[in-house]
């Protein structure tokens, strides 16, 4: 158990799912639009990776459990995204330009354009873009520019003025003698360099013209590059874009205002250390002494250098491929039902009472989590509302039904988690309006995450005080939970609420843990808890007993769950399991994991929903969670993982389970070398999960509407 060859390196797990999501960009039977979204989301993934993933193996020390030196993952890591990246273009370049191309939908460059066309484009350089435009010169006297993460930038190479074989390059130095500064001059016969940054503030696919011609902003710039240099020859250029590191410095136990820490180090982020260069030559190229220049002011090594043919930054593809014109060309939207537990106008603390609720988005709309909080802040019964929060939309209907609960005279408790990777400003800017409103503020333990997902409101009632909750495995965010799949339980249960108070307790102030009812929280509870569980089916496998083990989860990387996962497939556990990304389990290995099966579903929607289900028959238990199985859950987060305990709603996540599990569209299922393949389908009907999903919602809908009537 202890070798390195039963575990998959973690960094080329996580490639080995951006190369899922691609495959959905290069699938032919994907709407033209969808595949663009996807090709934009995998660009998106890599440059996630580079600033979040590589630089801390930089400062690792040991190898990983899979016996791979820093040194030996950096380089597998380079040599597998250059290969990716070549993908990605020829992806792009090959089949969906020329795709576009046949829909009349044309990406130009400057020489293709009609006189028209170029009119219009020359008045846009001259009128704007001219205007906001800042060449850099790069000399003795201005070194090389600080860029912006992932902003693109033209290097650009000129040689001496037309009129002038030298030419006066000045800069000022300090004069002791004179006590003042003064301009010296030096003549410089050798090509001189400047960089330019392409503006954000302008849109980046500029439209032309007529029907659906477009031209990117870096073709119109590079058109007109030498009106920003009069006097001198431009002799070559090429685009680049850089890639900085996005790793937070902050000491926690050491700052006594964490939000003014953790603003300042947001701010400081744009300026992270480069970690990767993209370089497209867009007039012959760099030289090699411009190269030299380029990739020693950026500290980059040679393996750091990814030369593409273009264009960069593909995440610009997303909102073109969203936009309002090209609907025709993406899949029909699916449009969320209300959940059918909550289509009357009756009180959802009425309903809450009578049953525990499940809602599953985005197939069940989200309003039903909005209605619910504000239903607790205009109810006169409600005393309080207590709430995690992870990360907020820009305009959150959640955080104004606080405010609104407080100015009503409610406690209003919000544990919001600050440091939210890429939500961080978001969380910061919520976290001032809520103190400013009255809403007591708390920003989590030191050292840990919050990131379980838990309302509770506290309300009275007739025959005394009762507690009402919302638990899920995903954020409070009504534009995600338009996106990601997630699973969510509403239960007014006295063991529930007796636990989630104590565990709002633990967060906001000294309360030591009593034992847990229902809840498992990590990171005391939790592993514990899911091994005692895997140890059970393993006792019951052991006695000759059915056992099982299905879950479903983000990512599977914790050395222990994994090896825990192991000795059940030895017992004779069956497992199941459904991982979406990251998964350093080796499934389908004899004598190892031979009753093991893991597979991935990429679709329109992001799976995100935590689902674990122990046992087979009479003993199955369900259970949901916030929680993955990867070191940071278990050990650095405050997770919760609860049982979903009415046996009508077990049963339906068991059939949701099922239903996933037998997509045979959409899934595709790890092989032992760490690939994965789509399911052969030849004589079965076809089932794509998530449209299934969403058709046994309508039908519930339906059903429940009819018998509302």
């Amino acid at each position: 158990m202890d070798g390195s060859g039963i575990f998959f390196n973690r960094e080329q797990s996580w490639l080995e799912f951006n190369e899922r999501v691609l495959e959905e960009a290069q699938d032919r039977t994907n709407p033209l639009m969808e595949r663009m979204k996807f090709l934009a989301i995998s660009a998106s993934n890599l440059d996630e990776f580079f600033m979040v993933r590589v630089p801390p193996i930089w400062h690792m020390e040991r190898a990983d459990a899979t016996g791979m030196t820093p040194a030996a993952q950096l380089s597998a890591i380079f040599n597998r995204v250059s290969a990716m990246m070549t993908k990605q273009y020829n992806c792009l370049n090959r089949s969906l330009l020329p795709a576009l191309e046949k829909e009349d939908i044309s990406l130009m460059t400057y020489e293709q354009l009609d006189d028209s066309q170029r009119d219009y484009v020359d008045a846009y350089f001259h009128e704007v873009l001219y205007q906001i435009l800042t060449p850099m010169a790069i000399d003795q006297s201005r070194p090389f520019p600080s860029l912006q993460n992932r902003t693109i930038n033209i290097f650009i190479e000129l040689n001496r003025p037309a009129d002038n074989e030298t030419a006066a390059v000045r800069s000022v130095e300090w004069d002791d003698e004179d006590g003042r500064w003064r301009i010296v001059e030096e003549k410089h016969t050798g090509p001189r360099y400047a960089v330019m940054q392409v503006p954000t503030v302008v849109p980046r696919i500029f439209k032309l013209p007529g029907y659906h011609n477009y031209i990117l902003l870096e073709e119109i710039i590079l058109a007109h590059i030498e009106d920003l240099f009069l006097g001198y020859n431009v002799i070559r250029t090429a685009l680049f874009r850089v890639t900085r590191s996005s790793e937070l410095d902050i000491d926690e136990e050491e700052t006594d205002d964490l939000l003014r820490e953790l603003a300042r180090s947001i701010r400081d982020r744009r300026w992270g250390d480069p970690v990767r260069i993209e370089i497209v030559n867009a007039k012959r190229g760099l030289s090699a002494e411009a190269k030299k220049i380029l990739t020693k002011a950026l500290g980059l090594t040679p393996e750091k250098i990814f030369e593409l043919t273009g264009p960069l930054d593909l995440t610009a593809w997303m909102s073109f491929a969203m936009g309002h014109d090209f609907a025709y060309l993406r899949n029909a939207p699916i449009q969320p039902r209300p959940a059918p537990d909550f289509a009357s106008d009756r009180p959802m603390f009425d309903v809450i009472r009578e049953r525990d609720v499940l809602v599953h988005h985005p197939y069940m709309s989200f309003d039903c989590v909005l209605r619910f909080v504000h239903e607790a802040a205009a109810d006169d019964r409600v005393l309080a509302i207590k709430q995690t929060l992870y990360r907020v939309s820009g305009q959150s209907p959640i955080i104004e039904a606080l405010i609104k609960a407080a100015e009503n005279g409610k406690e209003v408790t919000v544990l919001l988690e600050l440091k939210a990777r890429f939500d961080e400003e978001n969380n910061i800017n919520w976290a001032r309006l809520l103190e400013k409103s009255g809403v007591h503020v708390v920003y989590g333990l030191i050292g840990l995450k919050t990131h379980c997902k838990c309302c509770l409101v506290v309300r009275r009632e007739d025959d005394g005080i009762r507690r009402y909750m919302h638990l899920s495995t995903g954020n409070y965010n009504e534009s995600t939970a338009k996106l990601y799949t997630d699973t969510g339980l509403f239960t007014c249960r006295e063991t529930f609420g007796q636990d989630a108070s104590v565990l709002f307790n633990v967060l906001t102030g000294y309360s030591k843990t009593m034992e847990w009812q229902k809840f498992s929280v990590a990171p005391k509870t939790l592993r514990p808890a899911l091994i005692c569980l895997i140890e059970a089916e393993i006792n019951q496998a052991h006695m000759g007993n059915p056992a099982e083990i299905i879950a479903k989860m983000n990512a599977l990387s914790d050395t222990e769950m994994i090896q825990a996962l192991y000795r059940a497939s030895q017992a004779g556990v069956k497992v199941r399991l459904m991982v979406r990304g990251i998964c350093c389990l080796r499934a389908g290995v004899e004598g190892l994991s031979e009753n093991i099966e893991i597979s991935s579903v990429i679709d329109r929607y992001l799976e995100h929903n935590r689902l674990y289900i122990f046992g087979a028959g009479a003993r199955r238990r369900v259970f949901l969670s916030s929680a993955d199985w990867m070191p940071r859950n278990l050990d650095r987060r405050i997770e919760v993982f609860f049982p979903v305990e009415d046996v009508k709603l077990q049963e339906e996540l068991t059939t949701q389970i099922e239903l996933s599990l037998s997509d045979n569209v959409k899934r595709r299922v790890q092989q032992p070398d760490g690939t994965y393949v789509k399911p052969g389908r030849r004589g079965q009907t076809a089932v794509q999960s998530q449209l299934e999903h969403h058709r046994r919602t309508n039908d519930q809908y339906k059903l429940a509407t009819e018998e509302e009537i």
